[in-house]
């Protein structure tokens, strides 16, 4: 386990409450953990864009709904347990991104390094 708990515990709960609907997507991933560096954290952020990117899907094909929910679930139930997230599922987000978009801290720091991802060169 490489992974902070308090992190994880608080990823699983919004991946939780925005699966249920109880908050916004959006809402969920402004409030993800800041900078950080766990790999199955941002995987399920990552998982979580996906969720609100293919609401049109979702809405139309019931299967795809069904199976991207257990999907989410058994993400945020990993998590919950302060476990890391298989590797298949991390390299396959990796394939695609470098890092996750994660939003930074509301630091000076974290300013500057969301200016710089502006910019396209962090």
């Amino acid at each position: 386990m490489s992974g902070n708990k308090e992190e994880r515990l608080l990823t699983a709960e919004l991946v939780r409450k925005a699966l249920l609907g109880f908050i916004p997507v959006r809402e969920a991933l402004l409030k993800f953990p800041p900078d950080t560096t766990d790999k199955s954290i941002q995987a399920a952020f990552h998982a979580l864009i996906h969720l609100e990117a293919d609401e049109d899907l979702r809405k139309r094909d019931l299967t795809y709904r069904e199976e991207q929910d257990e999907y989410l679930e058994m993400i945020s139930q990993i998590l919950e347990n302060n476990e890391d997230l298989p590797d298949n599922i991390i390299k396959n987000y990796e394939k695609y991104y470098k890092e996750a978009n994660i939003p930074h801290a509301k630091t000076a720091y974290g300013n500057i390094k969301s200016f710089l991802r502006y910019l396209n060169v962090e």
